[in-house]
């Protein structure tokens, strides 16, 4: 067999083989991806919010001490119902009570001393006096000088009166300095409410608050009649809620029970993070409050729970499942065609610009990408807004196979197993 008979054969089975190749591989192409569908149909929808927190008071007050001293006597417990300006302990007053008995007897001195100053000044008034007429009727028995003499000597009188009034005044403050200072040794309470929290005992060393305010908090009274939730809400949840929405909230102490509230406050900062954990990409959480309504008696301040918060609802509204939204590059729609949806922000656009959309189910099984545009976002259904018609079918999973599916692909449905309960989809 000569070179040129077989370099023909050789090329021919290479042939061959690339024929078999295109063949299987458009055979491939051509092969149906599996997909669920549903139909677009309406439906109720609520969205949420949810977010985890703990169970605190509307109002509470931490009571500290505003004098150091040993706690000497103590009348309340923790969980004991107390009124406004109930005594609660008394810190040892043998110190204020000696500085407010020094303080008296500096009071004493210096009204001693001021009247004393006051009758000097008197006789010095009428010492002048007198000299004065006898000068205006007999010059010559007193001198000039004699007058001056006795006016300056009243001036002085007077002006060392004058400084033993002020001194007087001084005592008294420092008395009533003194006297407070003992007064805040028995400690009542400032407001009407439980006892939820006892940091200290009979005997135990009561320490200013001034440097540290945690360490010098005796006890806290809480007002239980009003509870909130707060909880910490993410920067890009916190702009859909508003005050007054209303809440589920879940506490882990009442596994069983849902409770009403609603929401009553919003901050307007961020919550601050320790230095240690305050790095670029830290999230950034809101702290909103919900009020409780109705809670539980047994209810205790820091019970664990999650609130759900209402920020929307729409009745009978058209909506698709979450699963089915897909983004894809806008290649030959016309630009009036491709719809950004509600609440987003449109996509920048470098080079191709990304639309949101569903894959139309058409007669042929072929399917067509169509842009949509969405309103709120329920636990599995978004609410269309444009783009679609009631009875309309669209592709609603798997998430990979959306992934992968482009315009115009050949699909085969699945038929889901009732048995089987379809898992909450991802935006895809």
């Amino acid at each position: 067999m000569t070179k040129t008979v077989k370099y023909g054969i050789g090329g021919a089975v290479v042939v061959a083989v690339a024929a078999l190749a295109f063949v299987a591989a458009k055979k491939n192409n051509t092969k149906p991806v599996e997909v669920r569908t549903e139909a677009v149909e309406a439906r109720d929808l609520v969205a949420s919010v949810t977010a985890s927190g703990q169970i605190q008071p509307r109002t509470k007050v931490n009571v500290s001490a505003d004098v150091t001293g040993k706690i000497v006597r103590l009348s309340v417990k923790e969980g004991d119902i107390v009124k406004k300006g109930q005594f609660l302990l008394q810190i040892d007053p043998e110190q204020p009570t000696a500085a407010l008995q020094r303080a008296e007897a500096a009071q004493a001195s210096s009204k001693a001393q001021a009247a004393q100053a006051r009758a000097n000044l008197i006789q010095a008034e009428r010492n002048y006096e007198r000299s004065l007429k006898i000068k205006q009727q007999t010059p010559s028995l007193v001198s000039d000088e004699q007058i001056e003499q006795l006016k300056t000597q009243m001036e002085v009188n007077k002006a060392l009166a004058e400084a033993a009034n002020y001194s007087v005044e001084q005592a008294v403050a420092s008395v009533r300095d003194a006297r407070q200072a003992l007064n805040r040794t028995t400690i009542v309470a400032p407001m009407s409410g439980k006892v939820t929290r006892l940091n200290v005992e009979e005997g135990e060393t009561a320490i200013m608050g001034t440097l540290n305010k945690d360490a010098a908090t005796l006890l806290t009274i809480s007002d239980m009649s009003v509870l909130e939730t707060k909880v910490k809400v993410d920067e890009t949840d916190v702009a859909r809620i508003s005050v007054g929405d209303s809440a589920l909230i879940q506490i882990d102490a009442f596994p069983d029970t849902t409770f009403v509230g609603r929401v009553v406050e919003i901050s307007n900062s961020s919550v601050t993070k320790t230095a240690s954990t305050n790095t670029g990409d830290q999230a950034i959480d809101y702290e909103v409050r919900v009020q409780l309504v109705n809670p539980p008696g047994e209810t205790r301040p820091d019970f664990s729970a999650t609130a759900k918060i209402v920020t929307a609802t729409r009745t009978k509204a058209l909506s698709i499942p979450i699963i089915a939204l897909t983004v894809r590059e806008n290649e030959s729609l016309p630009s009036g065609d491709s719809a950004v949806a509600v609440g987003r922000q449109p996509t920048k656009e470098v080079g191709k610009r990304d639309v949101e959309g569903v894959f139309i189910v058409g007669a042929d099984n072929k399917v067509t990408f169509r842009p949509v545009k969405v309103g709120i976002a329920g636990e599995r259904h978004f609410e269309v807004l444009d783009g679609l018609k009631a009875g309309e079918t669209i592709v609603a999973g798997t998430y990979q196979a959306i992934r992968e599916l482009k315009d115009g692909a050949l699909i085969k449905v699945n038929k889901p197993d009732p048995k089987k309960t379809p898992a909450n989809g991802a935006k895809s």
